[in-house]
């Protein structure tokens, strides 16, 4: 018996570029409100929406990222090739910030006369009620009794109620700070068999400060006072050390706030970064890095924006009912996430100081290595 031919498929609809990208829909979607007005319509207005709906778009790309990054992180296990994605991801969110940081640099080309005839009809709207943004924050792992107090209430006072539900509901949620601390203390490396990374360290740290204590009291060309001065400067540092070693001084000083990471998580993050060129260890001091990158840009961000908010009004009142430039500028120290990765600098030490790992643990720091994956 014959077979019978295939029914052909219909063909598809031809997609048109224009439909695809929804053009009509978003094009249409500026509405300056001076147009409204029996003024004469700023011609700047346009530029402003347009700014700040390119902001909003990158907001979304950039969560879209990070809950696909915060998804991998959330198993028992990361694989070496999800590190390698959730790194690549994280990296292309660090792109998008540095673009949105140019951004910012068209927006200056708007003066602040300019800005003045169609800022009055903004209130009480303002950058602050962007949901999109406050919900990064709180992916990333800012906290509500980190922030700085906004009207004396909560950061989401102004939202309106379908916002402050989902950023409710993102505070209550594992924040990627939260899922890189527990993939951090489940680093395999810190003691292994007889040898004990930690105890090593230590020992090494010991020998460089006694070393520069030894060198500093014998200078010929300091006096006693520079001498003196010097010593205490290095018993500090010791003093700062000493928090590292010492568990309990680790978890009073994070009670005080000084720390975020657990103290296990911390000591593998600085093996990590001590021991970065290992091959099983470089993509994970590459996800500490772009973290940390991540970080930093938006400080930067924040910093870029309290400077614009400076040209543009001076120590006026946000449209938003803020201290405008004063508000912004606190922001950037209070609002740091990954900054306990920055102060990881502190503890490094030479590489030809580092303690020298056991064949074993070099072998299982190869690109061979079948472990377990952190």
């Amino acid at each position: 018996m014959a077979e019978s031919p295939e029914t052909p498929k219909p063909a598809s609809k031809a997609v048109y570029y224009a439909d695809y990208l929804k053009l009509d829909y978003l094009l249409e979607a500026q509405h300056p409100l001076s147009k409204l007005s029996d003024g004469a319509p700023a011609h700047d207005e346009m530029l402003f929406i347009i700014i700040h709906q390119a902001y909003e778009l990158w907001f979304k790309q950039v969560l879209h990222e990070l809950d696909s990054v915060m998804t991998l992180f959330s198993k028992p296990t990361v694989s070496e090739d999800q590190m390698g994605m959730a790194v690549a991801r994280l990296e292309r969110i660090i792109e998008i910030q540095r673009l949105m940081l140019m951004q910012m640099q068209v927006l200056q080309t708007m003066q602040p006369l300019d800005f003045l005839d169609f800022r009055d009809q903004l209130y009480p709207a303002s950058g602050f009620q962007s949901f999109q943004f406050r919900i990064l924050e709180n992916r990333l792992g800012l906290k509500p009794e980190q922030r700085v107090p906004y009207h004396q209430g909560r950061y989401d006072a102004s939202l309106d109620d379908r916002h402050r539900q989902i950023l409710q509901k993102a505070e209550n949620e594992p924040s990627l700070l939260e899922l890189v601390e527990k993939w951090l203390e489940r680093t395999p490396f810190l003691t292994f068999g007889s040898f004990d990374f930690w105890d090593s360290y230590r020992q090494a740290v010991e020998t460089l400060f006694d070393g520069d204590a030894e060198r500093i009291s014998s200078n010929p060309l300091l006096g006693a006072e520079d001498i003196q001065s010097h010593l205490d400067r290095l018993a500090a540092t010791r003093s700062t050390f000493a928090t590292l070693f010492s568990e309990e001084q680790y978890q009073e000083l994070q009670a005080q706030g000084g720390r975020r990471l657990s103290y296990k998580a911390t000591k593998a993050a600085l093996l990590i970064l001590l021991y970065r060129e290992r091959p099983i260890l470089h993509l994970p001091y590459r996800l500490i890095n772009a973290l940390s990158t991540v970080d930093e840009l938006l400080t930067t961000w924040r910093y870029r924006h309290a400077l614009n908010v400076q040209r543009m009004i001076g120590v006026k009142v946000g449209t938003g009912g803020s201290m405008g430039y004063e508000y912004l500028l606190h922001t950037m120290a209070k609002h740091r996430i990954f900054g306990d990765f920055n102060q990881l600098s502190t503890f490094l030490i030479p590489r030809s100081a580092l303690p020298e790992l056991p064949d074993e643990v070099e072998r299982q720091l190869g690109f061979y290595y079948q472990g377990e994956p952190t």
